[in-house]
């Protein structure tokens, strides 16, 4: 079990990083994230998450980096997935491409808050309920089947308004058009919200409904609240650069949703069978970590280099790439 001071070690650490972040983009007149900006911040956030493995590694065991390393890998190959609906939200909120990085920087640290606590409900149950590992699993599998049979049918990505966002729209007096970057303003002696407050609003409470299954996920990787947590952070921590960062590249992306339907459906089979296994029923394996690790870095590598491929064969014939359909 990880001590209490790995956990506030870890979390003062967190606070810390992106604390200096958002003074980095709050500082000065706003202006739009770069493509250089953005490649710096992914790579820091990437040796970063790498650093605290090895950490992992040193203080507690390869297994336990190893577990980090696939839920981590796992968690970031399903974030790129949710950043084309984060593309939608902009575009219908009309947010100024300026005030972008703040939106996602904030409506990520609300997102990171509610998994957080998601997580130690999730970890709780589970530990009381054994058989919630069969549920979780049935439940990665029929999200992979459900995502190849949206994309066999072209079903384009929407976003609907959750019952939180409704009821802040309903709540609370909202102006019409933005005010800078500020989430609230005072007009004639009234107090009134932004539409920043509204998309920040959004980001955040759509990316808690994405966790619905990277939670799951990553529990069919490790059962340590720590490493799930800690995974989760880093994950999220580097989402709001590699927003700017791939920008077209999305499109390309072509095969992305097989991929992360087969390493859905992997870890949901996984779950299954370890609960068997657990169970004591002979012919169920036990799958180790590193087999896990290598099945999802080999998929999200193959589905990649696929997908740039095709782009490259549809850019010489003269055809548009297709945006992905998830």
């Amino acid at each position: 079990m990880v001590p209490v001071w790995a956990w506030i070690a870890v979390i003062g650490g967190l606070l810390l990083v992106l604390a200096i972040d958002l003074w980095i983009v709050d500082r000065g007149e706003a202006r739009e994230f770069s493509m250089r900006q953005a490649g710096y911040w992914v790579t820091f956030y990437v040796i970063l998450a790498i650093a605290f493995g090895v950490l992992l590694w040193s203080t507690f065991g390869p297994d336990k980096a190893g577990e980090f390393f696939a839920g981590y890998i796992t968690e970031y190959s399903l974030s790129v997935d949710n950043l084309f609906v984060f593309f939608i939200i902009m575009s219908r909120f009309a947010v100024p491409r300026a005030y972008q990085h703040k939106v996602l920087l904030v409506g990520i640290l609300l997102a990171l808050v509610m998994r957080g606590i998601f997580i130690a409900l999730g970890a709780a149950a589970l530990e009381r309920f054994s058989w919630l590992f069969y549920v979780f699993g049935a439940f990665l599998v029929y999200t992979a089947v459900n995502i190849v049979r949206q994309h066999l049918k072209g079903e384009e990505e929407e976003f609907n308004e959750n019952i939180l966002l409704r009821w802040v729209r309903k709540a609370f007096p909202t102006t019409e058009g933005y005010a800078g970057s500020k989430v609230t303003v005072k007009i004639d002696g009234r107090r009134m919200v932004t539409p920043m407050l509204i998309v920040m609003v959004a980001i955040g409470t759509t990316d808690l409904l994405f966790a619905l299954d990277s939670i799951p996920a990553i529990f069919g990787l490790t059962k340590d609240p720590f490493i799930v947590f800690t995974a989760n952070a880093f994950a999220l921590m580097g989402l709001r650069q590699l927003y700017f960062l791939l920008g077209g590249l999305l499109q390309r992306l072509v095969y992305i949703s097989y991929g992360l339907a087969f390493i859905l459906g992997f870890i949901g089979v996984k779950l299954v069978m370890e609960a068997l296994h657990a169970s004591h029923v002979s012919w169920a394996p036990e799958i180790p970590i590193w087999v896990s690790l290598t099945v999802i870095g080999a998929t999200m590598v193959i589905v990649t280099v696929a997908s740039l491929i095709k782009a490259r064969i549809d850019a010489r014939k003269g055809e548009e790439p297709h945006p992905e359909q998830v």
